[in-house]
C-alpha cells in the first residue's frame, strides 16, 4: 500500500493540531470558540475535497488565515501554561481573546462564500421550475401540488 494513502492528509493534520491546541487551552470560552473554528474548518475541507476545482478560492484561507490562527492559538496556550498573569501575558491573552470572535466570523464567511455560486445556481433552478410548473398548468394550492385542467 502506498505511503501517501496511509499518511494523514494535510486536512487531518491541521484538524488534529486544532484539537491538540484546544486540549491545551483551559479557558472554556476560548475552547468553545476553537471548537467552532474546528467545525467550520472541517466543513471547508469537506467542501474542498468535493470541489477540488474551487481550491483557488481557498488559497488565502489555507495559506494565511488558518496557519496564522493556529500560530496565535499555540502562543495563547503557551502563555496560559505559564501560570503567571504578568502585564505582558495578560495583555496578549486579552488581545487574542478579543479577536477570536472576528476569527470565527471570518471562518464562517469563508464557508458561506464557498456556497455563493451553488446558491445562485439553485435559485435559478427553482425559478425555472416554478415557471415550468405554472406554464404547464401545475400550481401549488393549499400546500398541495395540483394539476389544473
Amino acid at each position: 500500500q502506498p505511503e501517501e494513502e496511509t499518511a494523514p492528509s494535510q486536512a487531518d493534520r491541521i484538524l488534529s493540531e486544532i484539537r491538540a491546541v484546544n486540549d491545551d487551552i483551559d479557558d472554556p470560552v476560548m475552547s468553545q470558540k476553537i471548537d467552532r473554528i474546528e467545525e467550520i474548518t472541517r466543513k471547508i475541507f469537506a467542501y474542498q475535497q468535493q470541489h477540488p476545482d474551487k481550491s483557488g478560492q481557498l488559497r488565502t484561507f489555507l495559506n494565511y488565515y488558518l496557519p496564522t490562527t493556529l500560530k496565535i492559538l499555540r502562543a495563547y496556550a503557551q502563555m496560559e501554561e505559564q501560570g503567571v498573569e504578568g502585564a505582558n501575558i495578560s495583555a496578549a491573552k486579552d488581545r487574542i481573546e478579543g479577536m477570536m470572535d472576528k476569527v470565527v466570523e471570518g471562518f464562517e464567511k469563508q464557508l458561506d462564500q464557498l456556497f455563493a455560486n451553488t446558491a445562485m445556481d439553485i435559485t435559478a433552478d427553482v425559478s425555472v421550475l416554478e415557471r415550468m410548473l405554472e406554464k404547464d398548468g401545475l400550481s401549488q394550492k393549499n400546500g398541495r401540488i395540483t394539476l389544473e385542467l
